[in-house]
């Protein structure tokens, strides 16, 4: 009896598919409930998916997470990136020396990493706790009772819609065996037929409630999805307060940093003379900001020893140490020393023993003068 019920459940459904028997309609407000749940679903596992990306880029390390989740133990701390470059700074500068300036610079870094490290694991586990464990568990447990509860109301339809069929095709029988009695008969065919019509119209009946409960404790459900809403904005709203404090101690950490370096001595600003132009980029840290203003212009050197000895008709180029570099603001020459400037342009610089740091010797073509290195962006 129950392989034959599962048999004339499926040709009905299949027959339902293909438009060639009558379907039981839900009612309209149940529908809309549907699609709601279904919609809710569907964007709660794509925002769940995206947070787990965003707080975790490493694929493995999500796969070895799910694991550890799926067998119930804990999952074990792990360094972040932050904090592994902070523990290898430190760990250089002990290699270099920490009274150097570049080691005790390492050290001073590597520390303030190792905070921004820890800062965010701090954020990682919160949000865990508080976005993406409550949106776990509606995807893992009241979805699954919703979608079990739904697919008990599909089979409550379909065994409604096969009495309805049973029920039709009793009363089309009795009606034509009233129409074409056989009196031959010991006992007439339409009793029979009659009784055959009593249960269907019994069976019909019984379907139907069970058809009504399930629909209505359903229905219940799928109300509370609108609690579901609820509890997420709350959670979302947790998310940003995360968020926001997160990046907000990440930039008082980096604002200490900036603070603890200004008082480092500017050991990396080598003497022109002794390292070429390589002094050269130092100055462009602000200048080439997307947006930055021309800086002020530098004043000459007033070194009465340079002003005598450095003439600029005189001046050749080094066999080694020129480089090319890009002109980032327009540059009027302040006298015939200098060399005007339009920016964009690419131009040959070197430096000269005896000269200010803050200029170096520019020529374009037969052109020849100090050009600002300010002003310079000093290519590869």
């Amino acid at each position: 009896n129950e392989f034959r019920l599962a048999f004339c459940t499926f040709c009905l459904y299949t027959e339902e598919k293909l438009g060639q028997a009558e379907k039981t309609e839900l009612d309209a407000h149940l529908e809309n409930l549907i699609a709601r749940a279904d919609c809710t679903k569907n964007w709660t596992e794509k925002i769940f998916r995206q947070t787990e990306v965003l707080l975790q880029p490493n694929p493995s390390a999500r796969i070895e997470e799910f694991f550890y989740e799926k067998l119930d133990r804990k999952i074990p701390s792990r360094t972040t990136n932050a904090e592994l470059l902070g523990q290898h700074m430190q760990d250089a500068a002990k290699e270099f020396g920490p009274g150097t300036p570049y080691g005790s610079t390492l050290i001073t870094v590597g520390e303030f990493q190792r905070r921004l490290g820890g800062a965010e694991r701090e954020f990682l586990q919160m949000s865990a706790i508080n976005f993406l464990t409550p949106l776990r568990n509606f995807l893992e447990g009241d979805w699954k009772t919703i979608s079990k509860e739904r697919r008990l109301l599909e089979n409550r339809r379909l065994d409604l819609d096969i009495c309805k069929a049973r029920l039709k095709k009793a009363k089309l029988a009795e009606a034509k065996s009233a129409a074409a009695p056989d009196f031959q008969e010991t006992r007439p065919r339409n009793y029979v037929l009659s009784a055959s019509a009593s249960a269907a119209e019994h069976e019909l009946r019984v379907a139907q409630t069970e058809f009504d409960r399930q629909a209505e404790v359903t229905r219940l459900l799928l109300e509370g999805i609108s609690s579901t809403h609820v509890n997420h904005l709350r959670c979302l709203h947790e998310f940003v307060e995360a968020q926001a404090a997160y990046y907000a101690q990440c930039h008082k950490h980096m604002q200490d940093l900036q603070k603890e370096l200004s008082r480092f001595p500017n050991s990396f600003a080598v003497n022109a003379s002794t390292s070429g132009v390589s002094a050269g980029p130092s100055h462009l840290s602000s200048a080439t900001l997307p947006g930055a203003s021309p800086p002020s212009h530098p004043s000459n050197p007033s070194n009465a020893l340079e002003s005598s000895t450095l003439k600029i008709e005189e001046v050749k180029p080094p066999a080694t140490g020129t480089r090319k570099a890009k002109v980032l603001y327009d540059y009027d020459a302040a006298d015939t020393s200098e060399l005007s400037l339009l920016a964009d342009e690419l131009i040959t610089v070197y430096t000269v023993p005896g000269m200010d740091p803050d200029w170096l010797i520019g020529e374009r073509g037969n052109q020849k003068g100090k050009v600002p290195v300010t002003y310079l962006e000093l290519l590869s």
